[in-house]
């Protein structure tokens, strides 16, 4: 594997214990340990311990920073009380998506507000870049990229809160769906919050570098009982499908915009400007901007990204995800299509290494779990 690559605080574990490593977003990564759909089915089903360390962590403070994010971010940031996390979007002037991100506002420091800003790894130095441009000197402004001085590792499933629990000093079961908290974890100063990638339970830790390995080591020994698994990119990938979550480089990109993407809940136009709002209002009014929509197979051929969409003889758009589906036993893909398509029950086919195969638009997300 290229020497070149970054690694987590926890590489020197993955590759000890079976860690097929890949490269994502300039890292080497676990892809998998034992087999994908064991750690997906983990998840689901008991818990599943995942290293996202590789995505970015860039902190703000200063009197300024609060009013800076508002205008950085689709989502409105300055009502945003401490200990809430909201799911943004960075946009272009041109709407065009930058990265899809989470917003945290921590608890304030010395009457100030401290701010966390989780963006996806592979687009970390472009964000980086982007906030210097917008960024005007006389602000005050203090920015930290994180990443390399930190870990962030999620436990994932309907047993992360029971595994969790008797080692951290903070209520977990009383913590709302995205928010955040200043935690004790085995000595060690942390942020925990309620989020995640899987569409299941479960909590995220923020912790430093130093620390990764041995919080690691005692989750998943004190998981054993209760079925844990260790789970790399390629679960990852088969659970934020099925919850319909969508990935940067796939359903997300400079040439995707918000309102296609089905994430209108993410941006906030009323009575405040940011960057891209003028061209999202436009995409708005516009009533002929494709959709995204979930499609599923009977048969057993697995739909890829880039692969053709049809209606007939007529290709009317490209998967952009899919995959075999552990937890509905078929297997499912997401694509961008014209509105007057995207009606639930609408009979289409997708093009696989050449041969039609048929499918249909099912609704979103494909799998929710049980409140």
């Amino acid at each position: 594997m290229n020497g070149n690559l970054a690694q987590t605080p926890l590489h020197s574990w993955h590759s000890a214990h079976g860690g097929r490593m890949v490269e994502f977003g300039g890292w080497s990564m676990p892809v998998q340990y034992s087999s994908i759909v064991e750690e997906h089915q983990a998840c689901r089903k008991a818990v599943a311990l995942f290293d996202v360390s590789h995505m970015g962590r860039l902190s703000f403070r200063g009197t300024d920073a609060g009013r800076f994010l508002d205008r950085l971010l689709t989502r409105r940031a300055l009502d945003m009380s401490p200990g809430q996390v909201r799911y943004g979007l960075v946009c272009n002037q041109q709407g065009g998506i930058l990265d899809d991100v989470l917003l945290y506002r921590l608890a304030d420091i010395d009457g100030t507000a401290d701010w966390l800003l989780v963006v996806n790894a592979s687009n970390r130095e472009k964000i980086l870049a982007w906030i210097e441009l917008q960024r005007p000197p006389e602000l005050d402004i203090r920015l930290v990229d994180k990443t390399v001085a930190s870990a962030m590792i999620a436990l994932q499933g309907p047993r992360a809160l029971e595994l969790l629990q008797p080692m951290i000093d903070v209520p977990l079961a009383a913590m709302k769906y995205y928010s955040v908290a200043k935690a004790t974890l085995e000595g060690y100063e942390i942020l925990v919050s309620r989020t995640g990638y899987t569409g299941e339970d479960g909590c995220e830790l923020f912790l430093p570098a130093v620390a990764a390995a041995e919080t690691w080591g005692r989750l998943m020994t004190a998981g054993h009982p209760l079925g844990i698994k260790a789970a790399g990119l390629g679960a990852r990938d088969t659970l934020r499908l099925e919850a319909a979550m969508p990935l940067y480089g796939h359903e997300l990109s400079e040439e995707t915009n918000p309102v296609q993407a089905g994430l209108g809940f993410a941006v906030n136009t009323k009575d405040r400007e940011f960057i891209g709002r003028e061209a999202i209002l436009l995409f708005q009014a516009d009533p002929n901007e494709p959709k995204r929509v979930g499609l599923m197979l009977d048969e057993r051929r697995v739909p890829r990204q880039q692969q053709g969409v049809f209606r007939g003889d007529e290709k009317i758009g490209e998967v952009t995800s899919g995959t075999f589906s552990p937890t509905l036993d078929r297997p499912i893909a997401m694509a961008y299509v014209r509105p007057e398509i995207a009606a639930q029950g609408t009979e289409l086919s997708i093009d696989i290494r050449g041969a039609r195969v048929a499918a249909r638009i099912v609704p979103l997300p494909f799998y929710k779990r049980a409140k």
